[in-house]
């Protein structure tokens, strides 16, 4: 007479303190489990709160900057190939359109080979023929809104008498050894001096400028003529008025010619947002997901070795008569555990993190309250996918091999 062996059963309740034990046993172990789990979803979480936060403030910014700024480039005439001259009164026929800021004519200066930039005495060991020189009226300057360090602009009366002045910024300045204006320091453009009268720090526009020499337009048409091409006008505008300055510009600098003018209007704000930001999101989304991968490995590569250090224990139990489905159960249970308190930890210094760098750099900061409640359960299913196949391994475990050893 054959009797029938009932198989042996866990419930869950052992099943969750056998986990619970095999964790507060071994404490040191367990809590570098969970710092892969911390890293990854924490990293996570903060990546995309920054994300978030950084991309709103690129919005802000281009809706200020790209929506109030307007080019206007001369157009060749005809097939002469030579550029249509901008009238001398070019930027007070602009400015008296409604919703001009300020506005101004540029171009860079075309010097000779033999001229090079230097700053005092003019045989300076300084001198340097890749120095750009721009010529330009007040306008510009005022329109690419400049932080001044040192001195001032020049203005319209500098402009108007061809006066010999250059503003400079602070990285050309440190180029040409020129530390303070208190001494009345001259750069030389081949051997005309010009005294540099400012020294700005930032630009809102025209980054450009600080790495070049800006002198008055007039200035450089008396040394070197007007200018045959590459002549370009820059507006600031008021928000919400730039594309009827662009519709009108051209007819103001010429009502009888207004196609030798090529208007470049801002470009569309709610589609240049869309591509940044989607841009920033692609990557920094592949960035947490490497983030949240390397986590896993670790939890992977810890619960690991715990498996080959608690050999004896689960040859002990399999004896007992505990089966493979009940160790690897167990052991996927840990491995949640520890992933998901993981996961709420980093999700802790995530919000922390975005929240100081927001402070520190006074912007608003932005957290998806979603991703923020769904990190533990990312924690969680990161640890049991992790704890997959050292649960596996475990379940293989022979006892008798297991016992002998």
């Amino acid at each position: 007479m054959s009797t029938s062996v009932e198989p042996s059963q866990l419930h869950w309740r052992d099943l969750l303190s056998e986990s619970l034990a095999g964790m507060l046993q071994r404490p040191a172990r367990s809590a570098l489990t969970s710092v892969g789990t911390v890293l990854g979803v924490g990293t996570f979480v903060a990546v995309l709160g920054l994300t978030a936060t950084a991309s709103t403030q690129i919005n802000e910014r281009f809706n200020v900057l790209s929506a109030t700024e307007v080019t206007v480039e001369s157009a060749p005439q005809d097939e002469s190939g030579v550029d249509s001259p901008f009238p001398v009164d070019a930027d007070q026929r602009v400015k008296r359109l409604n919703g001009v800021e300020h506005a101004g004519i540029y171009w860079p200066v075309q010097l000779d080979q033999t001229l090079a930039v230097h700053s005092a005495p003019v045989n300076s060991l300084a001198a340097d023929t890749q120095i750009r020189v721009v010529a330009a009226s007040s306008g510009v300057l005022e329109a690419a809104e400049p932080l001044l360090t040192q001195g001032s602009l020049f203005n319209t009366w500098h402009d108007d008498d061809a006066q010999r002045v250059a503003v400079i910024g602070t990285g050309m300045a440190a180029r040409l050894g020129i530390t303070t204006l208190e001494t009345q320091p001259a750069i030389f453009i081949g051997d005309e001096a010009f005294s540099v009268v400012g020294i700005i720090d930032n630009v809102r526009r025209k980054a450009d400028l600080l790495l070049s020499v800006v002198i008055p337009r007039s200035t450089a048409e008396e040394m070197w003529g007007p200018p045959a091409s590459d002549v370009k006008m820059i507006i600031s505008t008021r928000l919400g008025a730039a594309a009827q300055v662009a519709a009108e510009a051209p007819i103001a600098l010429d009502a009888a010619h207004p196609d030798h003018y090529k208007v470049i209007p801002p470009p569309d704000p709610k589609a240049l947002r869309t591509q940044v930001t989607g841009d920033l999101d692609q990557l920094f989304m592949l960035l947490a997901f490497i983030c949240l991968f390397v986590g896993a490995v670790g939890i992977a590569n810890t619960t690991l070795v715990a498996v080959l250090e608690r050999t004896g224990e689960i040859g002990l139990r399999r004896a007992l008569g505990a089966r493979g489905h009940h160790i690897a159960a167990q052991f996927l249970v840990e491995s949640g555990i520890l992933g998901a308190l993981g996961g709420l930890i980093g999700t802790t210094f995530a919000i922390l993190t975005i929240a100081s760098v927001a402070l520190a750099r006074n912007w608003t900061p932005v957290i998806d309250l979603e991703i923020v409640a769904a990190a533990p359960l990312l924690g969680w299913a990161t640890g049991l996918l992790a704890g997959l196949y050292p649960a596996w391994r475990a379940s293989r475990i022979q006892p008798i091999a297991a016992l002998r050893r």
